[in-house]
């Protein structure tokens, strides 16, 4: 007998849910930085041990208040993978953030979905301002609550071992799995893989405006005679002056994003890389890709 489930994370936009499954799986699987809607693909990313296996569903951050297309589109497929069949659902809060009416929308969208539910309060060790006690209602409707930093690992032991508690037992061989449970380490292909990767350095370096004009199409992956992994990647923004930037000065910026692209992309990879990554204006990127 082991334990095998779904367990979905859902929360605000920059919440802390990537950061958490990231260190929970012990390797990176999806990116992370301060901005919100860093993540927009749904992530399935599997946790294996003694006890069973959790398949982790990451979902895009809701956005209260979704103005721009790409927005209603992250929000569109977030609503969908909420109608999904699973086991549990972490409901990720911010202590560091106020409660306002994107995070009403969130806890409305999580009371209406028919499974058992665990509250977790993210970044409790951070040392700035903490709005803790706006959350302590939800005690009272949660069964149960943890208090984490998802960043140091901090309290993530418990909240595992009650992941495990809810999870339903299978009569069945692990290594012989069925079909709609059989899951590799993350389910993103490699191209959208890599791509996230190279577009989470822009989210990291670029000014507030440019991460949300942006996207990155990996057009090839090649092995070379000389062992080094050739990728081939565009950057594709919405105008001319955002290339500009992205291009930075006698090209500074592009090569500055390439490099540290790059150097983890080989981390990830364990072989070394050629980036060849170019920049092109595509005013209509948002309603091809998304």
């Amino acid at each position: 007998m082991i334990k095998i489930g779904k367990v979905l994370l859902v929360g605000r936009a920059n919440v802390g849910k990537s950061t958490f499954v990231n260190n929970v799986i012990g390797q990176k699987v999806a990116i992370t930085s301060p901005k919100p809607q860093t993540t927009r693909f749904s992530i399935r990313a599997l946790y294996e041990e003694e006890r069973g296996k959790i398949i982790f569903v990451d979902t895009p951050g809701i956005v209260g208040k979704a103005k721009d297309y790409l927005s209603k589109r992250i929000n569109e497929k977030t609503l969908q993978i909420l109608n999904e069949s699973v086991d549990l659902v972490l409901y990720m809060v911010d202590a560091t953030r106020k409660r306002d009416f994107e995070e009403s929308k969130v806890l409305g969208l999580v009371r209406k979905i028919n499974r058992p539910k665990i509250l977790v309060i993210n970044k409790i060790d951070d040392p700035g301002k903490s709005f803790l006690p706006q959350y302590k209602f939800l005690e009272e409707e949660f069964k149960d609550v943890f208090q984490i930093s998802a960043i140091n690992n901090m309290h993530v032991k418990p909240l595992l071992d009650k992941i495990f508690e809810y999870l339903p037992e299978k009569n069945i061989d692990s290594e012989e799995l069925p079909p709609d449970l059989v899951y590799p380490i993350i389910n993103l292909d490699s191209k959208i893989f890599l791509g996230e990767l190279i577009r989470e350095k822009i989210f990291l370096m670029m000014g507030e405006e440019i991460p949300y004009t942006t996207t990155v199409m990996v057009d090839q992956i090649a092995e070379r005679k000389n062992g080094i992994t050739y990728i081939k990647a565009r950057i594709l923004t919405t105008n001319d002056r955002y290339k500009g930037m992205l291009i930075g000065k006698e090209g500074r910026k592009i090569k500055e994003i390439g490099s540290y692209a790059r150097k983890e992309i080989a981390l990830a990879i364990n072989k070394k890389v050629f980036l060849d990554l170019n920049i092109e204006v595509d005013a209509h990127w948002q309603e091809m890709y998304y």
